[in-house]
């Protein structure tokens, strides 16, 4: 675990910095690991693309689900092998295909897409198996499907096989992913059973084995007080009992981890600037809050405008209105508390990202940190913003930095 003293070093030489736990990643691996048999994990690299956390996932052994040609190269630099490198997202390039054929596997996300892929094979006489990404005729609440931008329709897929046979493109697996940050341990696995089902009826059509069958990720971290976590044993137990009720055990079970292995081990420190007092209320300074890590910011931002009383997530840059905490690190000893707003040194009124709480006295120097900043945090910042320069980001590996 993170310590004070480790903490309170960091304070010494930067304002504002990302702390990264690498126990705490390996410990999530270790989980998904004990209880899910013959599945391989994908690290959703989106979440958090830091070289050193890169390095640290492909010395487990995990593959990488990219959403760039640039994380794909990222990926192939931190020493995962291209085999275990799928690369889904809407909208790829010429260019981009062009850019990771043969370092990866390609997963279309529209018809358009296996043209363009098609195309690049034949410009350089090779033949690939490809993914697909199927947005299927069922939802994760088990509802009628919804318009996505995701992905190809089911019926879609299935009405362009016949050309695509003819086409000699070979599919060699499937991808489906409908929703991200879900707690709720029996949805995950009704929808893990409805994959199953879709992958089955795609490899009768196909007439042939498919090599993987990615499930995508949908497996949370608990953000707010009252969140309790995904029973990943009972997810895992419903798992292999689906598996052996289709035909496609033969087939590369892959599920993407999400934030589920790096959002909670990564904290965010900014140190207290200045301190004033406007009209009785009292605002504590910090270096680099909206900029830094923006979502805490977004959540004060949703929960002002918001006319629901807890308004759905919108993933990744919303969650909920509690979705992080506070820990207060002061030089010295301080048993007087107050109630306090922490805002940004930003020339920005939505630079806020907590009001009326109630801390322990601070004083310019001291340090709060916030949690859940693992993922989705240093990628998605605007760090642009003001120019006031990038917060560090350092790992702590092994105890030491």
């Amino acid at each position: 675990m993170i310590t004070r003293e480790q903490i309170l070093k960091t304070a010494q030489e930067h304002d504002s910095f990302y702390l990264y736990d690498e126990s705490m990643i390996l410990k999530q691996i270790q989980t998904l690991r004990e209880h899910f048999r013959d599945v391989s994990f994908l690290y959703s690299v989106k979440c958090n693309p830091n070289p050193e956390i890169l390095q640290t996932i492909a010395g487990q052994g995990l593959g990488a689900d990219a959403a760039s040609a640039q994380e794909v190269l990222a990926s192939l630099k931190a020493g995962i092998k291209s085999e275990d490198i799928y690369y889904s997202a809407p909208g790829k390039s010429s260019r981009d295909i062009e850019q990771t054929l043969g370092k990866c596997i390609l997963v279309a996300d529209s018809v358009g897409e296996v043209e363009r892929i098609l195309e690049e094979t034949r410009k350089k006489k090779e033949t690939v198996g490809i993914g697909v990404r199927i947005h299927p005729n069922f939802s994760f609440d088990q509802e009628n499907a919804a318009p996505s931008k995701f992905g190809i329709d089911e019926e879609q897929f299935f009405s362009h096989l016949p050309k695509w046979k003819e086409d000699k493109i070979r599919i060699c697996g499937i991808h489906v992913h409908l929703r991200s940050q879900d707690l709720d341990t029996d949805r995950i696995a009704r929808y893990h059973q409805n994959v199953l089902k879709l992958a089955e009826k795609v490899q009768k059509e196909l007439g042939y084995e498919l090599d993987f069958i990615n499930l995508g990720a949908g497996i949370g971290i608990p953000y707010g007080i009252e969140d309790r976590e995904v029973d990943i044993r009972k997810l895992a137990e419903q798992f292999e009992l689906f598996k052996k009720n289709v035909s496609v055990k033969n087939a590369r079970m892959l599920i993407e981890t999400g934030r589920y292995l790096v959002g909670n081990g990564g904290f965010y420190g900014m140190k207290v600037l200045d301190k004033k007092v406007s009209r009785t209320k009292t605002y504590v300074i910090l270096s680099s809050t909206l900029n830094g890590f923006m979502r805490p910011s977004l959540a004060r931002l949703v929960e002002k405008y918001a006319k629901e009383e807890h308004p759905a997530g919108t993933e990744p840059l919303f969650t909920k209105t509690d979705a992080f905490q506070f820990t207060v690190y002061t030089q010295e000893e301080q048993e007087e508390e107050e109630r306090v707003d922490l805002v940004g040194n930003l020339c920005t009124a939505a630079d806020v990202i907590a009001e009326d709480i109630l801390l322990p006295r601070l004083q310019p120097g001291d340090v709060v940190v916030v949690n859940h900043a693992g993922s989705y945090a240093a990628t998605l910042s605007p760090f642009a913003f003001a120019s006031l320069g990038r917060p560090a980001e350092i790992l702590i590996h092994a105890g030491t930095m």
